[in-house]
C-alpha cells in the first residue's frame, strides 16, 4: 500500500470513499469545498495497486486570541472503504499526514475525535495546551504538537474553515 498526495483522478473515489464510510454524503461534501476553495493543504490517499483504500485531508486552522502565532492545520475528514477499516489503513493516513504536515513547517494539528483512537498518534487533549474550540468539545477537542513545545504559550479559539460550519449545521438538523 502506497501513501500518496491525491491527484485530480482521484477526486470521484475520494468522494465514493467518504461516501461509503459515513452515513451521510456531508463529510464527502465537505472534502469537495475544502478541495474547490483550495484549504486542502495535505489530501492523501491509501493507494493499493491502483485502488484507492481511504483519504485523509488537513486543512489550516486559525489561532483567535493566541498570545504568540503559531501555524496549525485540522485533520479531518478521514475515510478508509468498510471493507479495509481495521487494517491499518487509516493509521497509515494519519500517520503520513502527520509527517506531511510536519515537513511543510506546520506547528500542530488539532482534531475533533476519539481520544483513545488519536492519542497513539501523539495527540492530547488541547486544553493542555490551553486551546480551546469553537464548538465546545473538550476531551474530544486534541492536539498535537509538530515540533518540541510549538504550542507552548500560544493558547487561544482555534477556528476551522467556514466550510466546517456547513457541515456541523447539516448534522445538526439530521
Amino acid at each position: 500500500m502506497l501513501i500518496r498526495f491525491e491527484r485530480p483522478t482521484d477526486v470521484d473515489t475520494i468522494r465514493e470513499i467518504h461516501r461509503a464510510a459515513f452515513p451521510s454524503p456531508a463529510e464527502a461534501e465537505l472534502v469537495d469545498k475544502l478541495r474547490e476553495a483550495r484549504l486542502a493543504k495535505v489530501s492523501i490517499v491509501a493507494d493499493a495497486d491502483g485502488e484507492l483504500l481511504g483519504h485523509a485531508l488537513f486543512s489550516p486552522v486559525t489561532l483567535v486570541g493566541a498570545r504568540r502565532p503559531a501555524k496549525g492545520l485540522g485533520l479531518g475528514p478521514v475515510a478508509v472503504r468498510p471493507e479495509r477499516q481495521k487494517q491499518g489503513v487509516g493509521t497509515r493516513l494519519i500517520e503520513t499526514g502527520i509527517a506531511q504536515s510536519r515537513r511543510a513547517g506546520y506547528d500542530f494539528v488539532v482534531v475533533l475525535g476519539a481520544p483513545a483512537y488519536y492519542r497513539r498518534f501523539g495527540f492530547r487533549q488541547a486544553s493542555r495546551f490551553g486551546l480551546l474550540n469553537e464548538y465546545g468539545a473538550d476531551e474530544e477537542f486534541l492536539a498535537l504538537e509538530l515540533s518540541t513545545q510549538s504550542l507552548a504559550g500560544v493558547g487561544g479559539r482555534v477556528q476551522y474553515a467556514g466550510e466546517f460550519g456547513a457541515l456541523q449545521r447539516r448534522q445538526g438538523a439530521a
